[in-house]
């Protein structure tokens, strides 16, 4: 399961502001025809995915929901993806 907030970089408590300006920054950075990275284009549709998800309060919603009874039904899991989504991007 691909975790939304971290995509944009923001936490579950994020506002719908806070989701636009995170999504207008990251795809202005990610835009094929302004990065170069041969993984652009791959990030940019996350984001895309990302923005469309938690723009819409419904669909917001459902995810959340989702999220959590998945942070309870596998924790271990859940940590895993939660490091390698934090230090990836880093290394």
């Amino acid at each position: 399961m691909t975790d939304h907030y971290s995509t944009l970089g923001l936490n579950s408590a994020a506002t719908l502001a806070d989701v636009k300006k995170a999504f207008r920054q990251k795809a202005s950075f990610y835009h094929p025809d302004r990065n170069a990275a041969e993984d652009a284009a791959a990030r940019f549709r996350a984001v895309q995915e990302a923005y469309d998800v938690l723009s819409d309060a419904d669909r917001r919603q459902a995810y959340d929901d989702n999220r959590r009874r998945n942070l309870l039904d596998s924790p271990i899991e859940t940590a895993r993806e939660i490091w390698l989504n934090y230090f990836n991007p880093l290394l």
